[in-house]
């Protein structure tokens, strides 16, 4: 292979890895030792350099404040979001630049973008002995729902390891290239349920052979839907309280040093991945005095304690199964650590009523489709991915509202344009307020970035037109660009929020959008009829101005009767929109309108002969 290879690069919470594809397909590469999987897991000591992966992961309890791990679960957070998220794990949580999670370890400031970067450039060199040749490009997976933070985070990690992320890739979207190798070629949609160690996606797929050509199908998916807060490292934390609870019952207070409580958690872990396998899980855990905790964790505990949690995962796969309007299912396909549990794997058979699909590693098959997209671009193959944004994205409006330019699971790359105007005279400077979100109003939407187009000629309202345009590009990175046409300025913006959306966030974005939907889409309509009635009131009133004296004293009072109305009206729905009857409103405008046409064809006619007597010859 030549020193162009792109790779593919898994970066897990719990576990990373890195492969590569050529014509005999993907396989994952190891290290030294023949490991496949490298712990996500990095060690910093003061005047030493960085320890990355099984070292690090294996001498934890003895470095606990020194060691970092599940980094990934902080990438693009604020710290304040963070805080939920640290509990259990090693390293001090702190603000760092512009208020995101860091780490304060041996006096120093560790951003999860370093640990993320570290880890990366350790698959790197190990991809390069691999290979015998350098490695600088790569196809990095990332949760399908991870926010535009988040994906910039994990760009920003590839870039301090020496790595151009050649394109970001949905983990799910990966598990299904991978899948779509070996599977019969006929058409098929498929579920992929990715339940990792630190966050849970699902997407559902359809897969269609190309007839003639063997090494080109298309991947087109139809629904995403997932949450960033929901992993194995969740089921951990409640072995951990399992287990505390146990030790207090025996021993009553308890003051764990760090290093005790990173021995709580590694033993949370074995146990979990044990009972996989086993009905029981005995356990002897030293509490570092003299003192040690025997117990015995049983699957049966184990599934109570989770069930919740892979509740919430039937939860977003019942939501990405209704958005992708209720296909009919051919396969589920498992992916990540956490779908070994048994109790997963029945909870899926029973929601999807198929057997889950379990041929594929679930801890390589998103490493393995990465490395699959990478030879796509390398020329390899001719696949076709069309993936989708998870949340739509639009701009605020006069009055509050929000214009969607691009919905959500909307195919990307995508461009969508939208044509707008002015609502006040003699605008030299037009601000783009972009947000993300379901619902109608700005108020109950995520802001996620600001430009200004300036420099506009001073012009009456509604002369401007403004075409703004949204183009997500198949990394799922939205810029944003703006033209007046008249003037010809322009303006554009590479949306990079400063923090991402929470899960919570994206939840409630969700709930709320459904519970609200009728009230917001009246809310919609009111500001626009608002908004708009302001611009007719504005130009007839500027056409009674010009030609009122040339119109019938009757007809000119009827007129006035109804600006006062509609002004009314207007004032009335600024006021308190909720209880504005917009079918009488929207009735009052057009009556207007229609009363209007005979002043507005008055007051151009006036207009002509003015022109034409201002051309004549002098005599």
């Amino acid at each position: 292979m030549s020193g162009e290879t792109i790779v593919g690069i898994d970066l897990g919470t719990t576990h990373s890895l890195v492969a590569v594809c050529d014509a005999a397909g993907p396989r994952v590469l190891t290290d030294a030792q023949g490991r496949a999987l490298l712990p996500s897991v990095v060690r910093f000591l003061q005047g030493a350099d960085p320890v990355v992966g099984h070292q690090a992961r294996e001498r934890a309890v003895e470095f606990p404040l020194q060691t970092i791990a599940s980094s990934k679960r902080f990438m693009g957070r604020s710290h304040g979001e963070s805080l939920r998220l640290a509990e259990g794990f090693g390293g001090r949580l702190v603000p760092g630049p512009r208020g995101m999670a860091a780490f304060e370890v041996e006096g120093r400031l560790v951003t999860p973008q370093e640990v993320a970067a570290l880890v990366l450039a350790t698959l790197r060199r190990t991809a390069e002995v691999a290979l015998g040749h350098p490695v600088h490009r790569a196809v990095i997976t990332v949760p399908a729902y991870f926010d535009d933070a988040q994906r910039q985070a994990t760009r920003d990690a590839a870039r301090l390891a020496g790595l151009l992320a050649e394109r970001i890739v949905n983990e799910p979207t990966a598990a299904a290239l991978a899948y779509g190798l070996n599977r019969a070629r006929k058409p098929e949609t498929v579920a992929v349920f990715d339940f990792g160690g630190g966050t849970f996606d699902v997407s559902v797929l359809r897969i269609e052979p190309d007839e003639q050509e063997t090494a080109s199908d298309l991947f087109q998916v139809l629904a995403t839907n997932g949450d960033t807060r929901l992993g194995g490292d969740d089921i951990d934390l409640l072995v951990m309280d399992w287990l505390l609870a146990r030790a207090r019952e025996a021993f009553g207070a308890l003051q764990l040093s760090p290093s005790v409580q990173q021995r709580f958690r590694a033993f949370a872990e074995r146990a979990k991945i044990a009972l996989s396998d086993r009905d029981a899980a005995p356990m002897e855990i030293d509490l570092g005095d003299g003192r040690a905790l025997r117990c015995t964790l049983t699957r049966g505990d184990l599934e109570a304690m989770a069930r919740p949690l892979v509740d919430r995962t039937l939860e977003k796969f019942r939501a990405a199964m209704a958005d992708a309007g209720q296909p009919s299912l051919d396969r589920v396909v498992m992916v990540g650590g956490s779908t070994r549990m048994p109790l997963v794997r029945a909870a899926v058979r029973d929601f999807a009523g198929l057997e889950p699909y379990t041929a594929l590693d679930p801890d390589q098959v998103v490493a393995l489709g990465a490395a699959v997209q990478a030879h796509i671009l390398m020329g390899g193959r001719r696949d076709l991915l069309l993936d989708v944004i998870p949340l739509s994205l639009g701009m605020e409006t006069r009055g509050g509202a929000v214009a969607k330019l691009v919905m959500r699971n909307t195919a990307i790359p995508t461009r969508a344009t939208e044509t707008f105007t002015t609502s006040a005279d003699n605008q030299t400077g037009i601000v783009i307020h972009v947000l993300q979100g379901e619902r109608e109003m700005v108020a109950d939407c995520r802001s996620i970035g600001r430009f200004e187009l300036k420099g506009l000629p001073p012009m009456p309202a509604g002369i401007p037109q403004l075409e703004v345009e949204f183009a997500v590009d198949a990394n799922g990175v939205l810029t944003v660009s703006a033209a007046e046409r008249r003037s010809g300025r322009r303006a554009s913006l590479q949306v990079v929020p400063s923090h991402g959306l929470t899960s919570a966030e994206v939840e409630r974005l969700e709930r709320e959008a459904f519970a609200h939907a009728r009230e917001d889409m009246h809310l919609h309509r009111v500001v626009d009829l608002a908004v708009n009635a302001r611009l007719d009131l504005k130009w007839i009133g500027e056409a009674l101005q010009r030609a009122g004296d040339a119109v019938e004293p009757g007809y000119r009072d009827e007129l006035e009767a109804a600006i006062t109305r509609l002004k009314g009206m207007c004032e009335a729905a600024e006021r308190d929109p909720a209880r504005t009857d917009a079918d009488a409103f929207h009735r009052a405008k057009e009556s207007l309108d229609q009363l209007s046409v005979r002043l507005h064809e008055t007051s151009i006619a006036r207009s002509l002969r003015g022109m034409s007597e201002g051309s004549s010859p002098k005599r």
